[in-house]
């Protein structure tokens, strides 16, 4: 029932994502015909492209059209890159933002983790405090500011790459990786101070919990009490900041692959956008607005699994 509803909801949200995304980019002044060929091109050039879009047809058709094309696979041609095709375009860009969202996701649980559950039982030591501190300040700064630090360290000074040397992945794999570390740094650690702030939290509240205290009367150890028994309960409200934090950056860091000039989802985005790119806006938007619920959904499957306790609710309820 739980799976068939959230189902319902998603079909649901991606239609009125798909409405007002494809109202937006009509109500907003411009011509993508203009766009296209520039201002030097005849009133006839102008005519033959908009027939060609499609724009010459009532909005309700030029919708429906589309809608219909969408869901039998023909999503057409970029008006803006003319002859390519939508869906190459986007197949050959989403390896690059998928690897560095699952490079991004490896350091966020790399950070995360240990610095949450490390000195979680220490409270008011040394590295309790140092731990509050590089949360505090890495919440303050943005991905951008992070990615232009990390290029003028790394890449001017150390020279530990080569800003916008970037290599594709089919062209070395060892170096389009190599090229992805900093970037997917800049991604992961405000997200990986977000996720440490909320696990913290949210152990510090279970360690003061009724059974914990019993637990410790019965001579149980700190490290049997922290990862038998509070990690399971702590980490629930956790599970759902990660299914935000995935949707994020599988969607596309826009900012970060703009200013590390990685050809990737969110940068075909913001050319698509500026372009008035319409067929190619509407498809990302619904991509992105399906990663986004998809990700919320497992993270309400995974806490369900995690809290049996919550499902039976959820069943009962339902």
């Amino acid at each position: 029932m739980f799976v068939a509803k959230r189902l319902g909801t998603t079909l649901i949200t991606l239609f009125l994502v798909s409405v007002l995304t494809f109202a937006a980019f009509r109500i907003i002044p411009g011509d993508a015909a203009v766009l296209a060929l520039g201002t030097e091109a005849s009133a006839e050039q102008l005519a033959a492209l908009r027939t060609e879009m499609g724009l010459d047809r009532s909005l309700g058709a030029q919708y429906s059209s589309w809608l219909k094309n969408f869901f039998t696979g023909n999503l057409g041609n970029s008006s803006r890159f003319r002859g390519q095709a939508i869906s190459a375009m986007i197949l050959d860009r989403l390896p690059v933002t998928a690897a560095l969202a699952i490079l991004s996701l490896i350091f966020i649980l790399i950070i995360a983790f240990p610095a949450a559950l490390l000195p979680s039982h220490r409270e008011g030591s040394f590295p309790d405090r140092l731990t509050n501190s590089l949360t505090a300040v890495n919440i303050s700064f943005p991905g951008f500011f992070l990615a232009v630090l990390f290029i003028w360290i790394f890449g001017i000074l150390l020279k530990l790459f080569s800003p916008g040397g970037y290599t594709g992945y089919r062209d070395n794999f060892s170096a389009f990786l190599g090229y992805l570390v900093f970037p997917a740094l800049a991604i992961a650690l405000p997200n990986a101070a977000i996720l440490v702030k909320f696990l913290r939290s949210s152990i510090s509240q279970q360690l003061r919990s009724d059974y914990v205290r019993t637990a410790r009367s019965k001579g149980a150890s700190e490290r049997i009490i922290l990862y038998r028994h509070v990690l399971k309960n702590g980490i629930i409200p956790s599970v759902t900041v990660m299914g935000m934090i995935v949707a994020e950056i599988f969607s596309g860091s826009i900012v970060i692959e703009q200013v590390f000039s990685i050809p990737g989802i969110g940068r075909l985005l913001i050319a698509s956008i500026t372009s008035r790119d319409y067929p190619l806006v509407q498809t990302l938007v619904i991509y992105i607005a399906f990663v986004v619920i998809f990700a919320n959904t497992l993270a309400d499957i995974a806490v369900r699994i995690i809290d049996p306790r919550i499902r039976i609710r959820s069943g009962a309820a339902e």
